[in-house]
């Protein structure tokens, strides 16, 4: 008889928790010398890739008393944490190290300055990410692995 790949309600593809259950954790880290435009363009584009990955910690439509629906934002918290360039590569080079189901969304400077998907999807294959400054990161992943990687880190404020 054959099997059929079956996703429970509570996890998605990568068996990861969905919807505030398990053991899921989300950390996003900036370099907080970015201007507020740079920094929240960051934040926004990697979280946008960490949802793409993981549409399970959204993708929850709400409804309010009268009647107006919206989709909700995260069902976890999201701390947004402070770290330099040098603080981020490490955390990036721990993380692709882990066999422990971390996903892992980088944000090189360099980005910046191109200005179409393919243009970056094009040049990011001709550099080595250790070699490049980071404007950001984000994990998402077992709790444990996340924490480990950035528990020293001090929320952007």
């Amino acid at each position: 008889m054959p099997t059929e790949n079956v996703t429970s309600p509570t996890t998605n593809v990568h068996n990861a928790p969905l919807h505030g259950e398990g053991d899921l954790r989300l950390a996003i880290v900036v370099s907080p010398d970015q201007s507020i435009g740079y920094l929240a363009n960051t934040v926004a584009t990697i979280a946008a890739g960490i949802g793409a990955v993981h549409p399970g910690i959204g993708n929850v439509t709400l409804t309010d008393s009268e009647g107006v629906s919206i989709m909700n934002s995260a069902d976890r918290p999201v701390p947004i944490l402070q770290a330099d360039s040098a603080q981020m590569l490490t955390i990036a080079e721990s993380a692709h190290k882990h066999s422990t189901g971390l996903t892992l969304v980088a944000f090189p400077e360099f980005a910046r300055k191109l200005h179409s998907f393919k243009d970056y999807k094009d040049e990011f294959p001709q550099r080595s990410l250790s070699n490049e400054a980071l404007s950001g990161v984000g994990l998402c992943g077992p709790a444990k692995a996340v924490k480990s990687l950035t528990g020293s880190l001090k929320l952007l404020r």
